[in-house]
């Protein structure tokens, strides 16, 4: 049996797990909150980059530390952490993620090439789209080899060519920012960040890249866990290479994408005025490639967990997700952006408050105790910040601090740990002076 990998495996590796991460949401949303920071830029971009690259990466060192799912909620009742890690699957999975990566590759990588484009070349596209993804998902033990060795090198060659042209030739000066940028831009890149879902999504795709392991014949346990962390630092300067450039290339796009609706509008316009009708073809290369890859990784990682808790196996998951995930892809790319932003502003403080208890439970005087409390918060408060996406009135809540930036969640959740932390080590201190009297 293989017991390490080469460092070929090893960068295929990294790769895979970079192009699981690099979907839908890494591609539209920074070209647009760039063009937004202006001048701005460096401190919006640091924003950005914090839950968009260091949290993923942070997410993919705590699964390695804790073992896996199991480990990191070992402190939660098991039906809860099974219900939380469904409601993520879900979200990531057939309700949102994968759809709307799906939807971005039709939109931006498809349709400007179809005259009279409509419902039907989305529904055609859409099968074909999900067909593929089912078949890669489905050759799961090639994973590695498909994605990581083929799909991604391609993907990766066409960004550092639209890099290096942004840099080289920038089409606009930086202006000055807009909107809460102009005050809070660390603040607001901060809460941009949370659309490209990966802090969430590193959580569950830990579960592949440990399967793509031990599918290349590495059976300890520590070597698995040093390949994950490598795989994360791997995919990490690959996302915060692509963050940069796309960033930068928005911010140079003020006059040339004035009239943009959203982050694909600048991207396409900016890559026209770089390449002419050339441009359109890469780009649409790009858009494709990042979220075929991305979906791959997203209904791999959903068919693996569901199949663990029934009876169906991880094919006949992979097909109902991808045909599930064809339906949904249906809806229409606006209206599941707006629909999918409640539930990420609801997940995300879940997530960090996972992570961050995870990498402190050693020093926890009683783990269970701040685990399910802390938690408890994160979730009641981040359901606030989702309330207020969603349109509901909740000025009520206005006194709570970074309410105005959808970070209500962040200050409760801190006192709920000092608490527990204070309560719990008063238990384990009464708890020796009870074990020392009765000896």
């Amino acid at each position: 049996m293989k017991k390490s990998l080469s460092f070929t495996d090893i960068m295929a590796l990294g790769f895979m797990t970079f192009a699981f991460f690099l979907g839908a949401g890494n591609i539209i949303f920074p070209p647009q909150a760039g063009q937004q920071a202006g001048d701005h830029l460096v401190p919006a971009m640091f924003g950005f980059l914090s839950t968009g690259v260091t949290l993923p990466l942070v997410a993919i060192i705590a699964v390695a530390v804790a073992g896996g799912w199991k480990g990191m909620t070992q402190d939660l009742p098991s039906k809860v952490a099974t219900l939380l890690a469904v409601l993520i699957f879900i979200v990531i999975g057939p309700a949102f993620a994968a759809p709307r990566a799906g939807l971005v590759a039709y939109e931006m990588g498809v349709k400007p090439f179809i005259a009279d484009a409509g419902q039907l070349s989305l529904t055609v596209f859409s099968i074909v789209f999900f067909g593929i993804a089912m078949f890669l998902s489905r050759s799961r033990g090639n994973l590695v080899d498909l994605v990581g060795k083929f799909l991604t090198p391609i993907l990766f060659v066409a960004l550092v060519v639209l890099a290096v042209s942004v840099v080289v030739n920038p089409q606009d000066a930086i202006e000055a920012a807009k909107g809460d940028y102009v005050e809070m831009p660390f603040l607001k890149g901060f809460v941009e960040g949370y659309n490209t879902l990966d802090a969430v999504a590193a959580l569950l795709f830990g579960m592949v890249i440990v399967d793509a392991v031990r599918n290349k014949g590495v059976t300890d346990e520590q070597a698995t866990r040093k390949y994950l962390i490598m795989a994360g630092l791997i995919a990490a300067a690959g996302l915060a290479f692509v963050y940069i450039s796309l960033f930068y290339l928005g911010a140079t796009s003020v006059n040339i994408a004035a009239n943009a609706s959203n982050g694909g509008d600048i991207l396409a316009i900016y890559v026209a005025a770089l390449f002419g009708p050339a441009g359109q073809m890469m780009l649409s290369l790009i858009v494709l490639l990042a979220c075929l890859t991305t979906v791959v990784g997203l209904i791999s990682a959903c068919s693996e967990y569901f199949s663990s808790l029934t009876r169906w196996s991880y094919e006949k998951w992979a097909v109902l997700l991808s045909v599930i995930c064809c339906v949904v892809a249906n809806v229409g790319l606006n209206q599941l952006i707006v629909l999918s932003l409640p539930a990420l502003f609801a997940l995300y403080p879940i997530a960090m408050a996972l992570v961050i208890l995870t990498f402190i439970r050693r020093w926890l005087p009683s783990p269970t105790l701040s685990y399910r409390v802390v938690m408890l918060v994160a979730l009641s408060f981040s359901m606030i910040d989702a309330a207020k996406v969603a349109g509901f009135n909740v000025s009520a809540f206005r006194v709570l601090p970074l309410f105005d930036y959808g970070m209500a969640w962040v200050m409760p959740t801190f006192a709920a740990l000092v608490v527990t932390c204070f309560v719990g080590s008063q238990q384990a201190i009464k708890q020796d002076q009870q074990e020392s009297q009765t000896a």
